[in-house]
């Protein structure tokens, strides 16, 4: 079959990219997973730490990326219910691992799941089929936009469970999002919109900027590397926001630290700028600050967005839309950081 193929480990990533038409076919699904034919997938920034080798996980090479897509099902496996076949689904691309009980665990009743990443661990989605649980799958519409539908999936969930359910945002809540432009941002702007939150947003270019103002953000701050904090109490009322949305990291946690009202919460899904961040103990603890780390979500908080998605409350923002054979511009597009939302493959001819 076709794909979009990662042959080896380097960065940059792109001069490694190859658009292939004979990468192996598909078996039959597993107990309890299907294959799906790829109607779109969709680019995060996860396809460049594939490319670039993620410390800690043992990649081989060649490799097929991506952890969005947008297909029909095709086959299931033993113990699915014919029920799915033909349905156009989404896929959440966490698979939760469940560790083997040993006598004399502790409670586990606030720890989290273990993930790994269909995409990252496993062969994604960049391809004309890929393979997948049952249990990770939600239908949309037959006839919803596949682009539309292959850019949602990963970056809303992943915005979903920081921003309402671990963060907890209420509605009417203040929100602070930095570095505007990413698939997670954009997201987390839709669903602090949806919730009815006034939203500030930050960029290190002024066209993103102005493309956010269109999407409903309330306050823009060009990032210039300056302490920022000030302009986002001032816009906040004096207060501070509610809630810091950060993917960015070291270049930009201060400031969110110091952006926080009482009570407030940062929580971060990344950290493109690096994780050795500078923080401010004293503010965290007599501002009673809440810090939260969050990355991907459950099945059920898949669905829900899923269901906001097919009653048209939340859409993604598409930047680019690219064809398989042009797989290496989309890959150069990504690394470069020039998108605003997502970049989508279409494999629909």
């Amino acid at each position: 079959m076709k794909a979009i193929v990662c042959t080896v480990q380097g960065a940059p990533v792109s001069p490694n990219i190859q658009y292939q038409t004979d990468w192996p076919d598909l078996a039959a699904p597993v107990p309890g997973w299907v294959n799906i034919k790829t109607l779109a997938s969709a680019f995060n920034h996860m396809d460049l730490w594939v490319g670039m080798g993620i410390p800690g996980v043992d990649l081989t090479y060649p490799r097929v990326s991506g952890c969005d897509a947008c297909g029909v099902v095709e086959a299931v496996g033993e113990g699915v219910s014919d029920a799915w076949l033909n349905k156009r689904v989404i896929v959440n691309a966490a698979l939760a691992h469940e560790p083997d009980p040993k006598p004399g665990d502790p409670p586990a009743t606030t720890r989290t799941p273990d993930y790994q990443l269909i995409g990252e661990h496993h062969n994604g989605m960049h391809a004309q089929s890929f393979t997948c649980p049952a249990q990770n799958l939600a239908v949309v519409a037959d006839d919803a936009d596949p682009v539309q539908a292959a850019a949602f999936g990963l970056c809303a969930l992943t915005a979903w469970s920081m921003i309402a359910t671990k963060g907890q945002l209420r509605p009417g809540q203040t929100v602070l999002i930095t570095g505007i432009g990413g698939g997670v941002a954009t997201a987390a702007l839709a669903i602090a919109r949806h919730m009815g939150c006034p939203v500030c947003v930050t960029s290190r270019h002024q066209w993103k900027l102005d493309r956010a103002l269109e999407l409903g953000a309330d306050a823009v701050i060009l990032d210039e590397g300056q302490d920022w904090s000030k302009a986002v109490r001032t816009w906040s009322a004096r207060q501070g926001v509610d809630m810091a949305v950060d993917s960015i990291g070291k270049a930009t946690h201060l400031s969110c630290i110091k952006s926080l009202a009482r009570g407030g919460t940062y929580v971060t899904p990344g950290c493109t700028s690096g994780p050795n961040a500078t923080t401010d103990l004293a503010r965290i603890f007599w501002n009673q600050l809440r810090i939260l780390g969050s990355t991907m979500g459950t099945n059920n908080e898949f669905r829900q967005i899923a269901a906001l998605f097919s009653a048209g409350k939340l859409a993604p923002v598409v930047d680019q839309v690219f064809q398989p054979e042009q797989a290496q511009e989309a890959y150069q597009r990504l690394e470069a950081g020039d998108q605003f939302g997502k970049i989508v493959i279409d494999w629909r001819k």
